[in-house]
């Protein structure tokens, strides 16, 4: 898996209607580190956050995962309410209306999850995943 990080500028036109949540980890002080975490590595959050309930977003195409019939994978790292949130298309893509409807890969988004997961618990060496 490869993640290329989406600034500020380039958010806009990266996330899509089909962007959904995956699981949302309500775990004190998690989010608020791994917001931390990302900051320290790939600096200002792909949006900014006007409201308190939501501090970071930090976007990321990915590449090296296979999201067909879509042309490309997003996934989305926040903040909400003081719970950590994955979001992607992931087994989404949208018809030619911009409506979102699922893929085969639908059911495939929980596995997909737990693989994004562990990736950025790794990656920002903060206990996201719970034996």
């Amino acid at each position: 898996m490869q993640l290329d990080f989406v600034p500020v500028e380039e958010f806009y036109f990266a996330l899509t209607l089909a962007v959904k949540t995956l699981e949302d980890i309500d775990r004190p002080g998690l989010a608020e580190t791994v917001g931390n975490r990302l900051k320290e590595k790939f600096g200002q959050s792909s949006t900014v956050a006007a409201a308190k309930q939501n501090n970071f977003n930090y976007v990321f195409r990915i590449q090296g995962i296979d999201n067909t019939p879509a042309n490309q994978l997003v996934i989305s790292l926040s903040d909400w309410q003081g719970k950590l949130r994955f979001s992607s298309d992931y087994g989404w893509t949208l018809d030619v209306n911009r409506h979102p409807v699922r893929t085969e890969k639908f059911d495939q988004r929980p596995e997909f999850c737990q693989k994004l997961k562990f990736y950025f618990q790794d990656l920002l060496q903060v206990p996201i995943i719970q034996e």
